[in-house]
């Protein structure tokens, strides 16, 4: 359907994998719809209304924004606005598209290189923007479970949060571990691996230099961080926002303590397209351990879908835009010069 998606390839069992998880995923929210109450539920939503749907996504695009400049400060390579778009474009692939978040983040890659900025920089910008965004995350985390635990220490899931906690801090530590000493040998594996077909596949030597260049630029670093922290947040409001369209009052800490449990259980999801099932499960449970009634957790959860869908539409027909106008352009261009073949840029 997309011509860019060629950019990404995968092993024809890693496809099966892939639409039996999301399969079973979707089964898994049928059933916690009809389990809960799909009446119930859609009350919730009716409540919200277009109204909530468009605040909540116009919060959400402010969200995105700010994901976005994290990622043209390290290298402040090509226009702010070409890395927001392509902010909108990875956070597409990965919510409405059948790619992991690791698809995703490969193919706001492939938009920003579309905007003029360097294979190789795209992509080293891109991995060490999600290796800082993961750590905001961790942050983000770490926040809403000391919230719920002052608010109910004695909650069923709050050993095992802060076990997934933990986990996720490791993870942070691995990733600062491999970029000190194992990076040049990962990075050797992973086109193969991961069977990507990148520009920067032939040029592993710039690539290599590229993230070795932006670790050491610790002042960029920091800000990018607390961009990404200050989006965490935004979409922890975002959520109180949302419920209060749907009729409930709620205080931040205890939205804040909601949204931090979901995104711990659904970190671990990362390579399920959307997540789509666990979230779902996880909004369930984490409204347990609250008091939330399950049927406005899903509502809110469902309303959250329909933002990213709402975001995702526009910023992928962009894209299919951008990808068709450079074929015709190679096209044109070939007949004059012979050297002009098609994916020659890419």
């Amino acid at each position: 359907m997309f011509r860019g998606l060629s950019v990404v390839r995968r092993r024809p069992g890693s496809k099966s994998l892939t639409a039996l998880a999301a399969v079973a995923g979707l089964a898994l929210a049928a059933w916690l719809i009809l389990h809960v109450g799909a009446p119930a539920i859609g009350a919730g939503l009716q409540s919200a209304g277009w109204t909530g749907l468009w605040a909540i996504t116009g919060f959400h695009l402010i969200a995105t924004a700010l994901m976005g400049l994290a990622w043209w400060r390290l290298r402040r390579a090509g226009t702010r606005s070409a890395f927001i778009w392509g902010r909108l474009v990875r956070d597409a692939g990965s919510e409405i598209l059948p790619l992991s978040q690791i698809g995703g983040c490969l193919l706001g890659a492939r938009a920003v290189t579309t905007q003029g900025v360097a294979a190789t920089t795209a992509g080293a910008t891109m991995l060490v923007d999600a290796t800082l965004e993961f750590g905001a995350q961790i942050v983000y985390i770490a926040l809403g479970l000391a919230l719920l635990v002052s608010q109910l220490p004695e909650a069923p899931l709050t050993v095992p949060l802060l076990a997934a906690g933990g986990i996720l801090a490791a993870g942070v530590g691995l990733l600062v571990l491999v970029r000190g000493r194992g990076l040049p040998q990962w990075l050797s594996q992973w086109p193969r691996v991961a069977r990507v077909k990148l520009a920067y596949a032939e040029r592993l030597a710039e690539f290599k230099r590229e993230v070795a260049t932006i670790y050491r630029g610790q002042r960029t670093l920091w800000p990018s961080f607390l961009l990404h922290l200050a989006a965490w947040l935004l979409s922890g409001a975002e959520a109180w926002l949302a419920l209060r369209f749907m009729g409930a009052h709620f205080s931040l800490a205890t939205v804040l303590a909601l949204e931090a449990q979901v995104y711990a259980i659904r970190s671990f999801a990362f390579l399920i397209p959307s997540a789509i099932g666990f979230q779902e499960g996880a909004y369930v449970l984490a409204s347990t351990a609250l008091g939330l009634p399950p049927d406005l957790a899903l509502g809110l959860s469902l309303l959250k879908r329909a933002r990213d869908v709402t975001l995702a539409v526009p910023a992928l027909l962009s894209w299919q835009l951008v990808e068709t106008r450079r074929g015709w352009r190679r096209q044109v261009a070939a007949p004059a010069d012979p050297a002009a073949r098609p994916g020659g840029d890419d």
